[in-house]
């Protein structure tokens, strides 16, 4: 893409699948060429991805693409802190602190951040956000019953502001 002073601009993506890759070499981690393909299509979907969408997707370029060679990359990828699995919609959706963070800032940003989902139930629509707060009320409340956590992931279905502004659905439509 060309900007206004004629200097040769960076797609979004490929600044997200850069950060990627700088910080999986920092961990000494191999961003593969397929696991950046994968990467890719994540980011590219307009909502949370299935892994036999992103198999369908993977077709196009690799025929031989099977379930495994997806099913490794996106362990591979959720292992890295690079996308999260959604699994009320058992689904993928890129990690947003971890992409947009700067890649050369030295720090493993994102890695084991405390992540929250907001899935839209009407459209589908789903927004990670990352609220401490939230994170350590559920710590607190775990620790209250003798519960240690190592990891937790919190999924609110609700309408998004564009459902919520929306009239409602007919009885009966979905």
């Amino acid at each position: 893409m060309e900007g206004k002073t004629g200097m040769t601009q960076v797609a979004p993506t490929e600044t997200s699948l850069d950060h990627a890759a700088a910080l999986c070499a920092r961990r000494g981690a191999q961003l593969t060429p397929l696991r950046r393909q994968v990467l890719r299509l994540v980011l590219e979907a307009e909502s949370p991805v299935g892994a036999y969408a992103l198999l369908d997707r993977l077709k196009a370029s690799r025929d031989r693409a099977a379930p495994p060679t997806v099913y490794r990359a996106l362990d591979f990828l959720v292992e890295q802190g690079l996308i999260h699995k959604v699994e009320r919609l058992n689904a993928f959706i890129g990690c947003t602190d971890a992409l947009d963070h700067p890649a050369d800032c030295g720090c493993d940003a994102a890695h084991d951040h405390p992540h929250q989902f907001l899935i839209c139930g009407r459209c589908g629509a789903t927004a990670e956000i990352s609220d401490a707060g939230v994170a350590a009320a559920l710590a607190r409340a775990a620790r209250q019953v003798g519960f240690a956590p190592r990891r937790a992931t919190v999924e609110v279905e609700g309408l998004c502001a564009r459902c919520a502004a929306g009239p409602e659905p007919a009885p009966g439509a979905a």
